[in-house]
């Protein structure tokens, strides 16, 4: 009996041995015509593997790139398509570009500390007021989710006004913001519907 791990390692394992073992048989034939004719019937076999994919934009293309891969881009016959390059096939994408300056509250996160930068460039207005008060908001329930504890107001002002470099600066007075116990009833009844 013939083990099918001794046969080697399959290049694409979701077509299976037996596609494996199509794509070798056709790097043999030698007349070009032939061969083309070979992959064309490959590349039906693969297709009715994955029915529900035919509707899939560059389905087909990608069928005829998974073809020069499994053979190594040995095969010389004439694709319909552009095939991808062997070079192409295994190049690091660009990095992206990350902020690396600390995060000053980890609760709050990076794009709440940025939301606050923007709105303490706002002119004073009934919008940037609008805005304070659902940034501040915000605060308080990142504050609840992460710590699990009543949290006063005072504390969400005096961590705007830190991260605000000073520029925000709100009494409590100003703002009522939404009551610790809505927030975690809030939270509890959304656990128990799951």
């Amino acid at each position: 009996m013939e083990y099918p791990t001794l046969n080697g390692k399959l290049i694409m394992p979701e077509y299976g041995r037996n596609i494996q073992q199509m794509v070798e048989h056709a790097l043999t034939i030698d007349d070009r015509e032939e061969r083309t004719r070979c992959v064309k019937t490959i590349i039906n076999i693969m297709g009715n593997m994955f029915p529900y994919l035919r509707d899939v934009n560059d389905f087909k293309h990608k069928l005829w790139d998974h073809v020069a891969i499994m053979s190594d881009f040995k095969l010389d016959i004439d694709y319909p398509y552009e095939i991808v390059k062997a070079e192409n096939l295994y190049t690091r994408p660009e990095t992206v570009p990350y902020k690396n300056s600390r995060i000053k509250y980890q609760h709050y996160g990076r794009t709440l500390e940025e939301m606050i930068e923007k709105v303490a460039e706002y002119p004073d207005g009934e919008e940037k007021n609008e805005l304070l008060r659902l940034i501040a908001n915000q605060m308080k329930k990142c504050f609840l989710t992460w710590n699990k504890e009543v949290v006063d107001d005072k504390k969400i002002f005096d961590d705007l006004r830190e991260l605000s470099n000073g520029k925000l600066d709100i009494s409590e007075e100003y703002f009522k913001l939404i009551e610790s116990r809505d927030v975690l009833y809030n939270k509890k009844n959304k656990n128990k519907k799951k």
